[in-house]
């Protein structure tokens, strides 16, 4: 066998994910790498090292916070803009995929992913060879096999998925390729979307969720973050849903209905371990929306969080973890900076919709000449107070002018506290980011630490599956409000979907639905998938970024904030030009 370094593979994977160690990332279940110059043969000639290899591959999940060039992919959405130039602004937000500046999203996806598959693909097809460790009895030994083998087989079909939001159907190898050789030389026919997707990743998860931990093994601190059953039927649920939608669903032959059923099946076999993150007020008995909405995001699986389902544990951040997302009068550098058009997105608290119309994107309709939605006079709502008695996720998610955060209030009116005169980094927008820090860093002069898991499914995403599905499949019917008012209840909105007389029909529905998928997961790194497989990226990402100029006499102006552009080919990243080169693989439509 030849000889080399798998530990140089290591080191990639961790590279290309920007994480922290692996005994740093999942506390307590990982040792030390013992060395870094461990040959393959080595490696799989011990059962211990093969085990550390194997839990290694976990690095290749990535956290969103920061991931690309110092911002967040929503920075590329009509969610929000980054103070930052160059990456994001310079590609994704100008529409020069090939930028040299261009954020890694673009250039570094397709080798990193490929390389996790490759890991997968080597306990997959190895581990029956690996010698039995001599403290193993025959059973633990037989177990411990079937977990890491499903284990692999789960994240080879995460990486996959990953890989064909981005790029489509490609080559599928489940051989371990030379890695010093043309890894994909001889793999350059693509699969059809149902051959890939359908036939291979959903699949895999269907045969590698008995062979994983169950709930009850899983969710303690000593195996925090290793893949569990209900990690493989919700990513199930996910993919389902895609499937089903409009861009998918021909080629894929999935139904609204199987979608739906996918989503029912998470709730009957699993819906009693997991539940929506929920705090009370003592007084009045009503959801504390802001609380157990933050909470689902920062509390750890292991420690109370009902909800979270997939994702990604870390070790306690502190300042130098939220800086760069942190507003310039508290000494951050700005960051992902939220929009106008999502903070637009949020309804009142009563239930009611600000605006009048809302397009198949969640957005409401503008008025270009003003940048203003035409206003639903019974809601309340007007421009000038236009932050009051809003659903509670706008604050959860959002910094607005006059929020007390950290040491101050914020305030963004030009030469004040958080739009000084001469900083760069100030936002563009005029808003901040709330969700996903944890202000309790900010305690004692920035000192403080917290965690900040990276979230990839939890379960209010289960509900909103079912609900979106079973809208498509059957239309309106108190189920699917019923899946809605959960997930708004928790919030702290008061008001029942099924009593507004504007979403009685399919239509209106969908376009509410899209709009509450964009709200509840505001910067988890929903939005950028979900508008391609609505078909409507082109609408949504190509529309004027909307922000805000407060004045000094606290009046509210709104604003184009950054002009976007985005084409029919950006629905699929290129194939990065070295592998397109070296393998000859058909490149996707228009960026040939």
């Amino acid at each position: 066998m030849k000889k080399f370094l798998v530990y140089s593979i290591f080191a990639l994977g961790v590279g290309a994910a920007t994480l922290t160690s692996c005994e740093d990332m999942f506390g307590g279940f990982l040792d030390k790498q013992p060395s870094n110059e461990v040959t393959e043969e080595e490696t799989f000639g011990s059962w211990n090292l093969m085990v550390q290899f194997h839990y290694d591959t976990y690095n290749f999940l990535r956290h969103g916070a920061n991931r690309i060039n110092n911002t967040w992919l929503d920075a590329a959405t009509d969610l929000g803009e980054t103070s930052f130039p160059g990456g994001v602004k310079s590609s994704f937000n100008r529409g020069d995929y090939f930028s040299t500046t261009g954020a890694p999203e673009l250039t570094s996806t397709w080798e990193s992913y490929y390389r996790g598959i490759r890991k997968t693909n080597m306990i997959i097809t190895r581990i029956d060879n690996v010698p039995k460790d001599i403290e193993l009895s025959d059973e633990q030994y037989e177990q411990d096999k079937l977990h890491y083998t499903s284990e692999a087989r789960f994240l080879r079909a995460w990486f996959y998925w990953e890989m064909f939001l981005r790029y489509g159907p490609i080559p599928i190898v489940t051989e371990v390729l030379d890695p010093n050789g043309d890894l994909l030389s001889g793999y350059t026919e693509r699969p059809t979307v149902k051959e890939y997707v359908v036939d291979f990743i959903l699949k895999e998860l269907q045969e590698c969720e008995s062979g994983l931990l169950s709930k009850a093994d899983a969710w303690n601190s000593a195996r925090a973050g290793r893949i569990a059953q209900p990690m493989a039927r919700a990513l199930y649920s996910r993919i389902m849903l895609y499937m089903a939608s409009p861009r998918y669903s021909a080629d894929s032959g999935i139904t609204w209905q199987q979608a739906a059923d996918a989503a029912k099946s998470f709730i009957d076999d699993y819906g009693n371990d997991f539940s929506l993150m929920t705090s009370f007020d003592a007084q009045t008995g009503l959801p504390i929306g802001i609380e157990g909405y933050t909470n689902a995001l920062l509390r750890t699986a292991y420690d109370g969080n009902t909800e979270v389902i997939f994702y990604r544990n870390d070790v306690q951040i502190g300042w130098a973890g939220i800086q760069n997302d942190t507003p310039v009068g508290e000494g951050g550098n700005g960051g992902l900076c939220p929009s106008q058009n999502l903070v637009d997105m949020y309804d009142m608290a009563d239930g009611s919709s600000p605006f009048i119309e809302y397009d198949e994107t969640g957005a409401p309709d503008y008025n270009t000449a003003t940048h203003t939605p035409d206003i639903n006079q019974a809601s309340g709502y007007d421009d000038a107070h236009m932050w009051e008695n809003r659903d509670p996720r706008l604050a959860a998610s959002i910094l607005y002018q006059g929020r007390t955060w950290g040491s101050g209030a914020i305030n963004v009116i030009f030469g004040q506290r958080d739009n000084p005169k001469g900083n760069t980094n100030v936002t563009p927008t005029g808003y901040y980011l709330r969700k996903y820090i944890p202000e309790a860093i900010l305690n004692a002069e920035h000192t403080g630490s917290a965690y900040r898991l990276w979230t990839i499914i939890r379960y209010a995403e289960i509900l909103l599956n079912y609900a979106e599905a079973l809208n498509e499949a059957q239309g309106p019917c108190q189920e699917v409000y019923d899946m809605l008012d959960q997930v708004r209840y928790r919030a702290g909105i008061s008001g029942s979907v099924a009593d507004r007389a504007d979403l009685k029909f399919q239509e209106s529905l969908r376009n509410f639905i899209h709009k509450e998928r964009t709200v509840e997961f505001a910067f988890e790194e929903h939005r950028w998938w979900d508008v391609r497989r609505w078909n409507v990226a082109v609408e949504a990402l190509s529309r004027d970024i909307y922000g805000i100029t407060v004045n000094e006499d606290g009046s509210i102006e709104r604003k184009v904030a950054q002009e976007r552009v985005f084409e029919d080919r950006m629905y699929l990243y290129p194939i990065p030009e070295a592998e397109y080169w070296k393998t000859n693989i058909e490149n996707n439509p228009g960026w040939e």
